[in-house]
């Protein structure tokens, strides 16, 4: 899906995210406009002042805006989008594809939401990241997955999968797990990326509910196999959406 690209990483610890406009936002209820780059603004000088690289997918940037921001921290990549999938389930293929073209570069790797998700502090020199290279990290929410919104998220993987109702109920009183941030080490995220790609490709294309699907697929993955090894809330991520602008003891704020 995504291009070839001759692309020297400067560092092989790197923060990626994905901002796609001009197509309906059916969590904002809006459409994004082309060439905003007010939507990334926070997460770019986030990443930037904490002296990493975060790599931006995009779809609509202009050359003058990739420019104008574009520096040592951070670096843009140009798209094409595919409409059988939504933006956030097309994500996960650009990062696959990536990491698969640079995985002689890269080490550690985090995904984020763009647009409310900014970096608090260096996660890859944190003792509890780097004593965990077989753990998936990743955000939650102060919510069970049992809830009225994840079981309208679920309505299409659960007429897709035969297992997705029984993974419902088996984990029904369990953290919800949130997608807006998950990172680790290389080999367990590209195996976890590799899967994650995979339920994606087969069950949610041409998803035509109000729901995107990727917290489903998700929660799914994670709970099903790789429940052992995921890592969840503080120090990962402060708490959703509850805006802990002066928490200095977590890697990402979330809202």
């Amino acid at each position: 899906m995504l291009k070839q690209y001759q692309f020297i990483l400067p560092s092989s610890n790197i923060i990626m995210a994905c901002h796609i406009s001009g197509v309906y936002d059916v969590n904002r209820n809006l459409t994004l406009d082309n060439d905003n780059y007010d939507w990334v603004h926070d997460w770019a000088t986030s990443i930037e002042a904490q002296g990493l690289h975060g790599v931006l997918f995009h779809n609509s940037f202009s050359n003058e805006t990739c420019k104008e921001h574009e520096n040592k921290h951070i670096s843009f990549i140009k798209i094409d989008y595919d409409r059988q999938f939504n933006p956030n389930v097309y994500r996960y293929f650009l990062y696959r594809d990536f990491i698969h073209q640079h995985k002689n570069q890269i080490k550690n790797v985090f995904v984020t939401d763009v647009s409310d998700v900014v970096l608090v502090k260096n996660p890859f020199l944190d003792p509890f990241f780097v004593d965990n290279s077989t753990v998936i990290f990743c955000g939650d929410e102060d919510e069970i997955l049992q809830n009225e919104w994840m079981q309208a998220h679920g309505d299409h993987l659960r007429s897709q999968m035969e297992d997705y109702a029984k993974f419902e109920k088996d984990f029904s009183k369990e953290t919800l797990l949130n997608c807006g941030i998950i990172g680790g080490a290389m080999p367990i995220f590209i195996d976890f990326l590799n899967q994650l790609c995979s339920i994606h490709s087969k069950f949610n294309r041409n998803n035509q509910t109000a729901f995107t699907g990727d917290m489903g697929a998700f929660n799914f993955l994670v709970r099903t196999q790789f429940n052992h090894q995921v890592k969840h809330g503080a120090p990962v991520n402060t708490v959703f959406k509850q805006y802990e602008n002066d928490r200095t003891d977590c890697w990402f704020r979330h809202k």
